[in-house]
């Protein structure tokens, strides 16, 4: 799932190189901490946050099928 958010994110910003994410796994639950550069902050999140709710709304739907709980935080 990390390659997928990864490449998801590579496509909204412009400094490719200053994302980071870490996947901290639990035995029901995995959160990703999404960093990236701050002037990309705004890419990510979107006009009221609707790329960063859609991006969530998708790997709800990939973590269901393995039976998981995904968060997503944007850490700045």
């Amino acid at each position: 799932m990390k390659e997928i958010l990864q490449t998801i994110i590579e496509g909204l910003v412009e400094n490719k190189e200053a994302i980071q994410i870490n996947q901290v796994d639990g035995e029901r639950s995995i959160v990703f901490e999404v960093k990236v550069a701050e002037k990309d902050m705004g890419r990510v999140i979107g006009k009221e946050g609707r790329i960063a709710k859609a991006i969530r709304t998708i790997f709800k739907a990939v973590a269901a099928k393995e039976q998981k709980k995904v968060t997503i935080e944007f850490i700045d």
